[in-house]
C-alpha cells in the first residue's frame, strides 16, 4: 500500500493506572503507579498506530481523553503525513500552547502516525527510518529511588538481572552524606564492568550542586542528571566544567528551543531525549539532527518500545532508559538481552495493547 494514499480516520484514547513492580523514589515525589494515556489512531484503511504518555497523575490522564476526541475531529480526513499533521495539531493549540500535557497529546499523535506508517510499509520503524535492527545498550531505570544504602545495594544487585551493566540510582536527600553512602553501597556491591548513573532530579541549589558534583568525582558514577533547575543552563555550564564527571540532562526539552539554547551554553555533556516531550518521532528525528551537530551522544528517557527503534536510527546513540511500566498492558513487551534492548522485527514500533489488562486498569 501507498503511504500517500493513508488517510487518517479517527483519534481515541484510554487512561490506565498501573502498579509498579518497583515504586520509584525521587527528591520530587514517589511514584507507585504508572500513569499513561493510550493513543490508538485508524487510517481509512484499517491500519492501526499506537503511543503511549506518560502522564505522572491519574488526573491528568483522565483530561487528556476528550482532548484527544476533540483532536480527531479536527484531523479526520487528513493525510497521515507526519510533519503536516504536526503543523496543524501546533495550529489547533496555539492559543495555550504545545506544551506540559498538550505535548504529551501532540507528541502521542506523532509516534501513532509513524508506526501506522511503518506498518504500512510491512517495516519495522527503525527499518522505516532507515537503520538497522542493532540491539542498543540499555541500562535498568527501574527502582531505586530514596532507600537506605543496604537496601538500594541489594535492589542493585536485582537489577542485574538479563544482563544489565548498567543501573540508575536516584539521589537529592536532604543531607548529602545519605546520598554518598548510597552510592558508596551500590559502587561497592555492584562488579567494577557495571556503570552506575546518578539523577538528582533538580533536587539542588548552584552551590551544593559544585560541591556535590566534585564529591562524586572519586565515587565511580558514569553521569551525574539533572542535578539544578532542568532549565538553568548557565549554570549547569559551569557544573559541567567544573566536574569530572559528565552531566546529563535534556529530558526536560519541550521541542528545539530549549536544547538549542541548552547546547549553546554547553550545558551538559551529553543528552537525554523524552518522546513525550521532543515532538515524537519528528520532533526526535530533529533534535538528533541538532545533537549531532553539536557532536553530544543521545540516550533516551523512558518508552524503550519505541525508544530504541528511535535510537537505532540516531547518530551518536548512547543508551536507552529501560523502564517495564507498561510491560502489563503489551501484548509483547521488548526483550532485553544480555543488557540489550532487542527491537522487534514486526512492523510498526512494536506496540500492542493486552485489552484485558487494559480494561482492568482504566481510569474512568
Amino acid at each position: 500500500m501507498s503511504n500517500s494514499k493513508l488517510t487518517l480516520r479517527s483519534l481515541t484514547a484510554t487512561a490506565v493506572t498501573l502498579p509498579m513492580k518497583r515504586p520509584l523514589g525521587t527528591s520530587a515525589r514517589s511514584i507507585d503507579d504508572a500513569c499513561l494515556l493510550l493513543v490508538d489512531l485508524l487510517t481509512q484503511d484499517g491500519i492501526e498506530g499506537r503511543a503511549y504518555a506518560f502522564c505522572y497523575l491519574p488526573s491528568i490522564a483522565r483530561s487528556l481523553v476528550p482532548i484527544v476526541a476533540e483532536l480527531s475531529d479536527a484531523l479526520t480526513g487528513l493525510p497521515l503525513a507526519p510533519l503536516d499533521l504536526a503543523q496543524r495539531v501546533s495550529r489547533h493549540f496555539r492559543l495555550p500552547g504545545v506544551t506540559g500535557p498538550l505535548a504529551m497529546v501532540a507528541s502521542s499523535v506523532d509516534t501513532a502516525a509513524w508506526d501506522a506508517l511503518a506498518k504500512s510499509a510491512g517495516l519495522p520503524l527503525a527499518t522505516y527510518l532507515g537503520a538497522d535492527l542493532q540491539p542498543i545498550p540499555a541500562y535498568n531505570s527501574n527502582g531505586l529511588g530514596l532507600m537506605s544504602p543496604e537496601a538500594a545495594a541489594d535492589e542493585a544487585e536485582a537489577l542485574l538481572e538479563s544482563g544489565f551493566a548498567a543501573v540508575k540510582l536516584r539521589l537529592g536527600r536532604a543531607d548529602f552524606h545519605q546520598d554518598l553512602a548510597a552510592v558508596k553501597a551500590v559502587r561497592r556491591r555492584l562488579p567494577d564492568r557495571v556503570r552506575l548513573m546518578v539523577d538528582f532530579n533538580q533536587a539542588l541549589t548552584f552551590s551544593d550542586a559544585m560541591k556535590y558534583a566534585l564529591a562524586l568525582d572519586v565515587e565511580g558514577v558514569y553521569w551525574i542528571e539533572e542535578p539544578i533547575r532542568h532549565d538553568d543552563y548557565r549554570h549547569m555550564a559551569l557544573i559541567a566544567q567544573a566536574a569530572k564527571t559528565p552531566i546529563q540532562i535534556g529530558e526536560n526539552f519541550t521541542g528545539l528551543p530549549p536544547m538549542a539554547a541548552a547546547l549553546a551554553a554547553g550545558a551538559s555533556d551529553y543528552v537525554m531525549l523524552d518522546l513525550d516531550r521532543i515532538g515524537g518521532v519528528t520532533g526526535w528525528q530533529r533534535a538528533a539532527g541538532l545533537a549531532a551537530a553539536y557532536n553530544r551522544e543521545v540516550s533516551s528517557h523512558l518508552f524503550p518500545e519505541v525508544s530504541a527503534h528511535l535510537l537505532a536510527a540516531t547518530p551518536g546513540r548512547h543508551w536507552l532508559e529501560y523502564v517495564d511500566w507498561a510491560d502489563s498492558i503489551l501484548q509483547e513487551p521488548i526483550q532485553i538481552r544480555d543488557g540489550m534492548a532487542i527491537i522487534p522485527s514486526r512492523a510498526g514500533n512494536g506496540l500492542s495493547w493486552n485489552t484485558d489488562v487494559v480494561a482492568k486498569y482504566r481510569l474512568d
